[in-house]
C-alpha cells in the first residue's frame, strides 16, 4: 500500500469525492462560498482541467481510442500539472485549496476499468495528502437515477462504453458506477475518507462539512482584518 505523508505546507487541502450524482459538487460550491465569506482565502481545483492535456484529451475521447492505461496516464499528467499549478502555491502561500476530485477518483475509476490497485497509486505517490477528504456516499440507485433523470445522453467514456460490458449506455454506466462505488467503500478506511450520508438535506451535510472543517482552520479573517 502506497503511503501518502502528511504535507507541511501552511494551507489547508480539502477534497470531495464520490460516484456520478452524488452532490458533491453543490456541496463544494456551497462551502467555498462560505470560506469566502469568512474571509478566507480560498482555491478551487477540478479533475481534468489543465489546460496542458484538455485538447489531447478531447481528441482522443472523440476517436474512442482510449486504453484503460492511457486513460489513466493522461489522467495523472493533468494531476500532477494541476498539482504543481494549482495546489502546491496556494498552499504554500497559507490559503485554503478546495479540490473537487482528487486522487481518489483516478483509484476507483481507473481500477474499476481493470487497471491494477498497486499500479494506481504508485502513478499518484507524488500527490500531497488532503487535510480531510469527504466522500459523499449515494446508494447506486440514487446516483444514477440523478444523473440519468438530467442528462438526455451519456458520454461514450462516462457510460463505461468503452470496456464493453453492454452496449445499453444506462445499464453500462449503472455497472460502472457499481464498480467504482465498490472501490470508494474500500478506500474508506486505506486513505481515512470522511463519510458523509448523501441522502440527508442538503443542508444536513453542508452543516456536517463546516462542523469538520472549522477544526482545521484558524479565526475567521473577514472581520480582524
Amino acid at each position: 500500500m502506497i503511503s501518502y505523508g502528511s504535507h507541511r505546507f501552511p494551507g489547508k487541502l480539502f477534497v470531495v469525492e464520490g460516484t456520478d450524482g452524488s452532490g458533491k459538487s453543490t456541496q463544494l460550491a456551497l462551502l467555498y462560498q462560505w470560506l469566502k465569506a469568512e474571509g478566507y482565502p480560498v482555491f478551487y481545483s477540478e479533475w481534468n482541467s489543465s489546460p496542458l492535456v484538455k485538447d489531447t484529451t478531447r481528441r482522443a475521447k472523440k476517436r474512442h481510442i482510449f486504453t484503460p492505461a492511457t486513460f489513466s496516464l493522461l489522467h495523472a499528467t493533468d494531476f500532477a500539472d494541476r498539482t504543481e499549478r494549482d495546489i502546491i502555491p496556494p498552499l504554500k502561500a497559507g490559503a485554503i485549496v478546495l479540490a473537487d476530485r482528487y486522487i481518489y477518483t483516478a483509484f476507483a475509476r481507473d481500477v474499476a476499468r481493470g487497471c491494477a490497485r498497486d499500479w494506481v497509486r504508485d502513478v499518484y505517490k507524488f500527490a500531497v495528502k488532503p487535510n480531510v477528504g469527504f466522500f459523499f456516499r449515494a446508494p447506486l440507485d440514487i446516483a444514477v437515477e440523478r444523473i440519468i433523470s438530467g442528462r438526455p445522453n451519456l458520454k461514450y467514456y462516462e457510460a463505461g462504453l468503452d470496456m464493453g460490458w453492454t452496449d445499453d449506455p444506462e445499464k453500462s454506466f449503472t455497472i460502472f458506477q457499481g464498480k467504482i462505488l465498490e472501490e470508494y467503500d474500500r478506500m474508506v478506511d486505506e486513505f481515512g475518507l470522511t463519510v458523509i450520508d448523501a441522502t440527508r438535506s442538503i443542508e444536513a451535510q453542508q452543516r456536517e462539512m463546516r462542523n469538520i472543517i472549522v477544526r482545521h482552520l484558524k479565526k475567521r479573517r473577514s472581520k480582524a482584518n
